[in-house]
């Protein structure tokens, strides 16, 4: 059955804020970031679903979303916070943090690390006008099949038409090359906890410039 590319309606529904928690929370299972913040698979699994439902809903005012579908299910998603979105309104933030608390609550110790990330990445966010590639995950059962590259073409396609310029963080240092066939480079990485695993961001300039 082919994949299909739809950029979901708002207001996302109930039934595809769950969809899409569940195709996250399988694409980052074993991400090292979040098994550092919650080693137990179990725990890691709840967490994920509750962080990634909320993430999306609280992403902000204009948010852009994108679902790649496979019949009636959700296989992948793309979510972009556009220019001058970002940080989300107080609101938003607030929502974010107390559901971002409660996926985490089972695991004290990953409250406070979890903390600290988001505090780094909110300092090293880059100012000035630009697209956000807050969440791109695709089921693992469908990954290394080019959907990754359709979610994030349409928002891509329009920064170069518009000249403006897209930046992502990534947990997984093999992301890296994957970012690099689209054009990103590295920046700095951030290193918030000593024993945690290092924030990877990248940057996209547009190619009109």
């Amino acid at each position: 059955m082919d994949i299909e590319i739809h950029q979901i309606q708002e207001p996302i529904s109930k039934v595809d804020l769950a969809a899409i928690a569940d195709v996250a929370m399988e694409a980052f299972l074993d991400d090292p970031f979040f098994e550092f913040l919650s080693p137990k698979e179990h725990l890691r699994r709840r967490g994920l679903r509750i962080f990634f439902r909320s993430f999306v809903q609280y992403l902000g005012a204009g948010r852009s979303v994108f679902i790649a579908t496979r019949g009636d299910r959700i296989v992948g998603v793309a979510a972009w916070a556009p220019p001058g979105s970002y940080p989300a309104s107080l609101r938003d933030q607030v929502l974010q943090g107390i559901w971002a608390l409660w996926s985490l609550l089972p695991r004290p110790k990953a409250v406070v690390d979890g903390f600290r990330y988001t505090t780094a990445m909110e300092k090293a966010h880059p100012k000035g006008e630009l697209w956000y590639l807050a969440l791109l995950a695709v089921h693992p059962e469908l990954q290394r099949q080019g959907i990754g590259g359709k979610l994030i073409s349409p928002i891509l396609e329009l920064c170069d038409e518009q000249g403006i310029d897209v930046y992502l963080e990534t947990q997984k240092q093999d992301n890296i090359a994957y970012y690099r066939r689209f054009g990103f480079s590295e920046l700095e990485a951030l290193r918030p906890v000593s024993a945690g695993p290092p924030l990877l961001r990248m940057h996209r300039m547009t190619k009109n410039r």
